[in-house]
């Protein structure tokens, strides 16, 4: 609508519905959590203080590359070994969602990096399980998971959690993933997993095209069928690719401010993400990783709103886009959106009101102040004074 074509204020991003479907839980623990878990386990961390913490795992600083910034994990996945810490962590990030109005989120994270105090991949799926049950019961808030493989962990290791993907199908678990290192462990050695998670109806994301070129994403799409695409960011290399994501609607779970961070752009003006969505491929705004990016669903969003000059329509379609690349049920979706849709044309409607109201007002300052009679014409937005 054309009343929609206001800028966004960073309050009302906060307040409309959103969605988070990329999102690490290793990624998104507080500091102070990782602090007193620390210290609860007996575990020896790089700083003593949140702020000594902070520089230790460069949050929300640049990186030298992909490699560099997953090295933050080896300080959050110190403390996230035992049944009490993941069922927190879980709690925790969905909390802090839930306060910003993240009404659906789907947190992704692999089991297999939290055994090493003995505890059992079930154990480990449920209680994460169980920390997002009880955020949404206190906050109403949609929670699922997506079981990651690991690029860098032998292929044999992701059909175990692939495994445990169809398992986990229809219990909270909603997806299977392929993270880690992009560069030099192709999405197609993990064929196999994918294609146990694909017989079994599970979706499937892939982190495609970060790190490496668009042949990064040609696999996940045409080698392991992936149904959604975390990040994309180099699928402008190739215009037929990015023909067929756009013509089959698949979802691009783009995360800005890490890929600025990680050097998958050089500035984030330079990042796609604006073309993309010209373009008309399905883009969905994501975090990635709270704490190590330092970013929430509403700077990834005011990121875009001001670095793209977007309006409140622009957001309103992306945050349509979120929840339609969510992988929910047909109808549980469906009735999602009609939803959402009701409750963002009242807050843009609202918002539209006070943006008119305050135009008025400032048209009518600038009148007085010209010395000009208040009359119809110094009301319009045309007219002698328009024209002054």
């Amino acid at each position: 609508m054309s009343d929609w074509n206001f800028r966004p204020t960073q309050e009302f991003i906060h307040a409309i519905p959103k969605t988070d479907l990329h999102v690490h839980l290793d990624g998104s623990v507080r500091l102070k959590t990782i602090i007193e878990l620390a210290e609860r386990s007996g575990v020896k961390l790089p700083a003593d203080t949140e702020e000594g913490l902070a520089n230790a795992i460069h949050m929300g600083k640049p990186c030298e590359d992909l490699r560099d910034y997953l090295t933050a994990f080896n300080v959050t996945l110190s403390v996230l070994q035992d049944e009490y810490a993941l069922y927190r962590v879980a709690y925790e990030l969905a909390e802090d969602a839930a306060k910003e109005n993240v009404r659906l989120m789907e947190v992704r994270y692999s089991p297999m990096l939290h055994t090493r105090r003995g505890l059992s991949l079930t154990r480990i799926v449920e209680c994460v399980l169980e920390g997002l049950a009880d955020a949404r019961r206190d906050y109403n808030i949609v929670c699922n998971i997506i079981i990651c493989g690991i690029r860098h962990i032998a292929p044999e290791q992701s059909m175990r959690l692939a495994e445990l993907s169809c398992a986990y199908k229809n219990k909270g678990v909603v997806g299977f993933d392929l993270a880690g290192a992009e560069y030099d462990y192709p999405a197609k050695d993990f064929r196999e997993a994918f294609y146990l998670v694909r017989n079994n109806n599970v979706n499937c994301t892939i982190h495609a095209g970060e790190a490496y070129g668009p042949k990064s994403i040609h696999q996940a799409i045409h080698v392991c069928g992936a149904h959604r695409i975390g990040h994309g960011t180099r699928l402008r290399e190739d215009g037929d690719l990015l023909n067929f994501v756009n013509d089959h609607r698949i979802p691009l779970e783009v995360c800005i401010k890490s890929n600025v961070q990680t050097r998958a752009v050089e500035d984030v003006s330079d990042h796609p993400f604006k073309f993309y969505y010209d373009f008309g491929i399905r883009v969905t705004l994501n975090t990635d990783n709270r704490l190590v990016t330092n970013t929430t669903m509403t700077d990834e969003f005011m990121t875009a709103v001001d670095t793209f000059q977007l309006t409140a329509g622009d957001v309103r379609q992306l945050v349509i886009n979120g929840f339609k690349s969510a992988f929910l049920p047909f109808h549980e979706r469906q009735a999602a959106l009609r939803k959402i849709s009701q409750e963002l044309d009242a807050l843009l409607t609202e918002e539209a009101a006070k943006n008119n109201s305050w135009s008025k007002d400032e048209k009518s300052k600038k009148g007085q102040a010209l010395n000009l009679p208040e009359t119809s014409e110094t009301k319009s937005a045309s007219g002698p004074v328009a024209k002054a």
